[in-house]
């Protein structure tokens, strides 16, 4: 899933404070490229979690709806959810698989890796690969 987000940048000594409205956190840039992309990488982070625990998203604040003082300044950020998952959360998890015994003796015997042959499926079936 795919969304795009107001945030408001706010100039600092070093950098560019950054305020994500709709998810009520902050982070930080040294420049206006790595304020918006810890923009990006913290919506990411957080909006997988929201996926985890079965939260719904929040909706985009409308851009003229932001509230911002004068120093301040709004943008957009993008963030595709499911990239950023395929990207970030590179964890292995272990799922037990039931295979017949004459699969498994096959497989082993081809020296076929069975755990990357069903992830290499899984892409493929997901449109993911």
């Amino acid at each position: 899933m795919k969304n795009t987000y107001p945030i408001i940048l706010t100039p600092d000594e070093v950098g560019y404070v950054v305020y994500i409205p709709d998810f009520d956190i902050n982070t930080e840039g040294d420049t206006l490229t790595e304020a918006i992309e810890m923009a990006r990488d913290a919506i990411g982070i957080i909006g997988i979690d929201y996926e985890d625990d079965k939260k719904p998203l929040p909706v985009p604040t409308e851009f003229s709806k932001v509230n911002h003082e004068q120093n301040e300044f709004v943008t957009l950020v993008d963030v595709d959810f499911t990239e950023y998952r395929r990207k970030n959360d590179t964890r292995t998890v272990r799922r037990n698989v039931t295979l017949p015994a004459y699969l498994d003796y096959a497989a082993s015997q081809s020296g076929i890796n069975v755990s990357a042959l069903l992830q290499t499926a899984l892409k493929q079936k997901l449109n993911l690969a």
